[in-house]
């Protein structure tokens, strides 16, 4: 729907925003979750109007296209049970395509830039199952190459390459020191950024290291909003309600959490005045989010497909759903050194929260990068304790049926291996290979693909999920 230029007007940033702050923020990534979570928190810090962000786009151009139109900014529909609330989000002051490398180099040349926020999504950071930088990936490849050729090269495609294009221009500029912040789904995300990076760097020019060692701070983040994909029923509320035409509108969950540790050498936003946690240490609320918020949603994700569900709403109100979520939920709470018995009630509470339709599909894409960071580590101490594995198994199980009914729909960097894989599992008569299993299994953690209790245990579920599906 286009806006009518008498009856409807576009949102815009005089009318409806507040002026564009100075950018100080570079964020690589931008998508609905950024727009409902960073930017958010940016908007309602204290100091707002002194920190700006420069966004860039991930695979695509699209949102640059849709936030330029309308001078960056964007409608934030919060959805509880009671109702929505709408609010204006105007912290982004500049939209830019991701393969616009020669404008990522001018912020990075910038002084006034403080810090680089990410969310690329588990697959952006493009590591091997090691966590390193994997430089047989055709599209690093070719960016090392081009940026080794020509520290000026434009249009590169990956994220580790492009941040060592940004150091370059800003070592050549005498800018200053600057923080990265990581806001994917990543344990210890700032130290895996960091490892995929220099590796880069020590591809195109060793001589870097020292000076990034020197000016530039690795920050670590978890980050939680439950942000669905926006719908053409977005758009159309919004002008129904507030009036004006929005391309772009971002519906999420009153829920918000976001925990970070690190320094800030050139200054941050006060996002600790607008409800953010600065800690010494992530990892024990990084670990909560990732194993229950994560590790359920992908539970639900290949289970509630199977089942013939969409949103997560539909699927944990089916009992047996419900049932397998807090059994995963009952495994990954054995290791996690922060409470957990509220944030369960917490995360059933937004799961059935009628207002928020989040797609199974949308959760279940990149399940290859994902499982190994929301799953694995749980199953691995399970394993290890003598625990039940039940849970762990079951959530890797599910995902290889979904591999081979649902490979039409599926989104995962890694669609044609795992695809493969996952058919080589389930024989032509239904039976399966227990051979394919392991070499699945393996695919995701070596040790649990090593561990004969815990592959015999993902072949039982395949036949498990694969009944009580039939008998929905």
């Amino acid at each position: 729907m286009k806006a009518d230029s008498v009856s409807i007007p576009q949102i815009s940033r005089e009318q409806d925003g507040r002026p564009a702050a100075p950018e100080k923020i570079i964020h690589l990534g931008i998508g609905n979750f950024t727009r409902a979570h960073q930017a958010w928190y940016t908007e309602h810090a204290s100091d707002a109007a002194q920190w700006g962000i420069a966004g860039f786009t991930g695979r695509g151009p699209r949102m640059s296209d849709l936030l330029e139109a309308q001078e960056c900014v964007y409608t934030l529909i919060t959805s509880g049970r009671q109702g929505d609330q709408f609010e204006v989000i105007s912290s982004i002051s500049s939209m830019h395509s991701g393969s616009d490398t020669a404008a990522l180099r001018a912020r990075f040349t910038d002084p006034d830039i403080a810090i680089v926020t990410s969310t690329v999504t588990e697959a952006g950071y493009k590591r091997t199952h090691t966590g390193d930088l994997d430089i047989a990936d055709p599209d690093v490849a070719a960016d090392l190459r081009a940026l080794k050729a020509d520290p000026l090269a434009d249009g590169l495609k990956t994220v580790p390459v492009r941040m060592v294009a940004g150091f370059l221009a800003r070592r050549c500029a005498a800018a200053g020191p600057i923080t990265v912040l990581p806001c994917d789904n990543l344990a210890g995300n700032g130290a895996a950024f960091r490892k995929v990076v220099e590796q880069a760097i020590a591809e195109v020019d060793p001589s870097l290291l020292d000076w990034t060692r020197l000016n530039v701070s690795w920050a670590t983040s978890m980050v939680d909003r439950i942000t669905p994909a926006t719908t053409p029923g977005d758009i159309e509320q919004v002008e129904c309600v507030k009036g004006w035409h929005d391309a772009s509108p971002v519906r999420t969950e009153p829920f918000r959490e976001w925990v970070i540790a690190g320094d800030f050498p050139a200054g941050r936003p006060a996002w600790d005045e607008a409800g953010a946690v600065i800690t010494g240490d992530v990892t024990p609320y990084e670990e909560r989010k990732l194993w229950m918020l994560n590790g359920s949603h992908s539970t639900l994700a290949y289970c509630g497909s199977l089942f013939g569900y969409k949103t997560v709403a539909d699927a944990v109100a089916d009992p047996t759903l419900r049932r397998w979520v807090n059994e995963w939920w009952d495994l990954a709470g054995r290791y996690i050194s922060v409470p957990t018995d509220e944030y369960r009630k917490q995360l059933l509470e937004r799961f059935e929260n009628p207002n928020i339709r989040h797609l199974l599909m949308q959760i279940a894409s990149d399940g290859s990068e994902k499982l190994p960071v929301r799953i694995v580590p749980a199953a691995r101490k399970a394993l290890k304790d003598g625990a039940p594995i039940v849970p762990a198994a079951r959530a890797i199980a599910a995902w290889i049926l979904f591999l081979t009914r649902f490979s039409d729909q599926l989104a995962d960097v890694n669609k044609s291996k795992v695809v493969a894989c996952a058919k080589a599992c389930i024989a032509a008569d239904g039976s399966v290979d227990k051979g394919g299993v392991k070499y699945v299994v393996t695919y995701l953690d070596r040790s649990l693909g090593g561990s004969p209790l815990f592959v015999d245990e993902v072949v039982k579920q395949l036949d498990e999920v694969s009944r009580a599906a039939a008998n929905r």
